[in-house]
């Protein structure tokens, strides 16, 4: 077998834990926080969990900063797929899902979702993988202080084998320890592993044994010039798609934040029905007639936005129409081809003509969704 241009590392070891505080908060010296009276202040100590007994903050002004700081969202612009160095880090190895993975081998994938997502505001425990994800960040961090516009960063994907439905969790968990991770994969597939090469991982993270031998056999895999007979595959775009393009106009008028800020207000409201959703629900009714192993159906959402920051509405608003989706990508602006060649679906409707060209370009049939008619 050819030599892999990627590398691959089992993390299924023991933390070194040289702080009795480590596993519950994460440690950013000098982190920026803001308060409800919008002053900013700085933690005095090497620690960020608000509720940590070491934690100290410069007041600068503010007679309540003590009581009531909250971090301030930092802003995050999408990695140059063609100049960042790719490290995929699988849920279990970023976080400590050992309860929850035993959980879904005596009890199975349904229970599993549904302690999941009873516990989708719990953060998980870190993961032996987690220290290592902390210093790849403030390696970026010291990067772009140097040199604001180097492109030359690493890029964190989140790769699950579980369900979008379990994904909440997994996102809200990389939030609230302040991780700057955007793209997460959320596979209903045994071997994630496929989807490395399309995202030019070069390094995988994992506590999985089989996951590491899967990605070892995959360094030399090619995928198929065409799309498989069965099962039918259909990838849906998210905005002005399968959702409507409410936050497409928001985006168009206030820009990037605003997209966020609109989003994030709006995280409990369902997202509006977009022109392709009567088309998906009715792909879902005939999903139920089988059992998910069986079914001769598989459904995809391959969506431009930001998972840390767009995609909890994204996944909430399915769960709220009651529609299923095997497999979720939030891309974070990355360009779509390469996971679309992966996938080789029957049909990929999206609104935006450059992704359509992009999926044309690897050889997905493709149907242009036209926003303005």
């Amino acid at each position: 077998m050819a030599e892999l241009e990627s590398t691959v590392i089992n993390t299924n070891v023991k933390q070194v834990k040289g702080c009795p505080l480590q596993n519950t908060h994460p440690v950013f010296p000098n982190q920026v926080l803001k308060c409800h009276h919008r002053r900013e202040h700085t933690t005095a100590q090497n620690c960020s969990g608000l509720n940590c007994s070491c934690l100290g903050f410069s007041r600068s002004g503010c007679p309540r900063a003590a009581g009531h700081l909250v971090p301030v969202k930092s802003t995050q612009f999408p990695k140059d797929p063609n100049t960042a160095l790719v490290i995929a880090v699988t849920t279990r190895a970023i976080f400590n899902l050992e309860e929850e993975h035993k959980l879904y081998l005596e009890k199975g994938k349904e229970e599993y979702t549904r302690h999941q997502q009873a516990n989708q505001d719990k953060p998980l425990p870190p993961g032996t993988a987690f220290a290592f994800i902390q210093a790849v960040q403030y390696v970026n961090k010291k990067i772009l202080e140097s040199n604001p516009e180097e492109r030359d960063l690493f890029d964190i994907l989140v790769l699950s084998n579980n369900s979008p439905e379990s994904g909440v969790r997994i996102i809200n968990s990389a939030k609230h320890y302040g991780l700057e991770i955007s793209k997460f994969c959320f596979v209903s597939d045994e071997d994630s592993t496929q989807y490395l090469k399309s995202h030019g991982v070069k390094l995988f993270l994992s506590a999985d044994r089989t996951d590491v031998c899967n990605a070892l056999r995959r360094g030399t895999f090619s995928p198929p010039s065409h799309a498989p007979s069965t099962p039918l595959r259909v990838v849906f775009d998210g905005d002005a798609v399968l959702f409507s393009d409410e936050t497409d106009q928001i985006f168009q008028e206030q820009g990037l934040e605003g997209a966020v800020q609109y989003e994030q207000a709006m995280e409990a409201v369902p997202i509006g029905e977009g022109p392709l959703k009567a088309f998906a629900m009715h792909l879902g009714k005939m999903r139920k007639k089988f059992g998910q192993e069986r079914s001769p159906i598989r459904t995809y959402l391959v969506t431009a936005r930001s998972g840390r920051d767009m995609g909890i509405r994204a996944i909430k608003t399915l769960r709220e129409w009651g529609l299923p989706i095997d497999e979720a990508f939030f891309m974070d602006g990355a360009p779509k081809g390469p996971i679309l060649a992966q996938i080789q679906p029957h049909i990929f409707f999206d609104d935006g003509l450059h992704n359509i060209q992009g999926a044309q370009n690897v050889g997905v049939p493709s149907a242009w969704v036209p926003s303005c008619c």
